[in-house]
C-alpha cells in the first residue's frame, strides 16, 4: 500500500493526493498518515509546495467527506427505522428511542463532533455519515470540515517535511496511534452488539433468576 500511494504521489504530484485523500476519507484504513507525511517530504525532492500539498489535501477530504454525508442524507431517520422494524434490526435489538436520541444528541453536539472529529483516525471519516443523517445543514459542515481538515493536513505536511528523508517515522508513530483507535471502535462495536443481543435474549435476567434460586436452596 505504501510504494503504491509513494508511487501516484511521484506520478501525479497534486492530483494524486486530491484522489489519495478522498479515497483515504471514504475508506478509513487506507493511511492518510503516509500521503500527507510523504507529501511534506515529496516537497522536498519535487517542484510541488507546502501550499500547494494542503490545498490539494483539504481539497481531498473536503470532497470525500461530501460524498459520506450525502450516503447519511438517504440514510435519514425514517430509512433507518424501517431497518429498526425489519428482521435485523430485531435480531440487533434494536430501538428506535435509542435512534431518536442519537440524532437529537447531534442536532446539539454535532458541529462540535464534525469539527473534533477531524483529528481522530476512522472517526474523521465517518462522522460525515451521521452528519448527513441528521440533516446538518451543509454550510457549518464545510466550514468545520474545511477547518478541521486543513489543520490535520498542514500539522502532517509540516512533520513530513521537517522530518525529511525520515518522513517514514512520523508516518509509523501516527499509524500506530490510528490502529489503536481502530481497534478501540472495533471493540466498541462488538461490545455493543453483544449488549444488544444480551438485552433482547434477557440473558442478564435468567442469571439473576439463578442466583435467586442459589440464595433460596442456601437459605433452606
Amino acid at each position: 500500500m505504501e510504494a503504491i500511494i509513494i508511487e501516484i504521489v511521484n506520478k501525479f504530484g497534486y492530483l494524486g493526493i486530491i484522489l489519495l485523500i478522498a479515497i483515504e476519507n471514504i475508506f478509513p484504513p487506507i493511511p492518510s498518515e503516509v500521503i500527507l507525511t510523504f507529501g511534506g517530504f515529496a516537497t522536498i525532492i519535487s517542484e510541488i509546495t507546502v501550499l500547494g500539498t494542503v490545498i490539494a489535501a483539504t481539497i481531498g477530504s473536503i470532497t470525500g467527506a461530501i460524498l459520506l454525508y450525502y450516503i447519511g442524507r438517504i440514510l435519514n431517520e425514517e430509512r433507518i427505522n424501517k431497518v429498526i422494524d425489519s428482521k435485523l434490526g430485531r435480531i440487533l435489538g434494536l430501538k428506535k428511542d435509542d435512534i431518536h436520541k442519537a440524532f437529537t444528541w447531534f442536532d446539539k453536539r454535532g458541529k462540535s463532533a464534525v469539527f473534533i472529529g477531524r483529528f481522530i483516525p476512522i472517526v474523521r471519516s465517518l462522522v460525515s455519515i451521521p452528519a448527513g443523517m441528521a440533516k446538518m445543514a451543509i454550510t457549518p459542515f464545510l466550514l468545520l470540515t474545511t477547518v478541521g481538515s486543513l489543520i490535520w493536513n498542514t500539522v502532517l505536511i509540516s512533520l513530513g517535511r521537517i522530518a525529511g528523508a525520515s518522513w517514514a517515522r512520523i508516518a509509523e508513530y501516527i499509524g500506530g496511534y490510528s490502529d489503536i483507535i481502530f481497534g478501540l471502535f472495533i471493540i466498541v462495536f462488538i461490545l455493543g452488539i453483544l449488549t444488544s443481543y444480551i438485552k433482547k435474549t434477557g440473558f442478564i435476567k435468567l442469571i439473576k433468576i439463578r442466583k435467586n434460586k442459589k440464595q433460596i436452596t442456601s437459605e433452606k
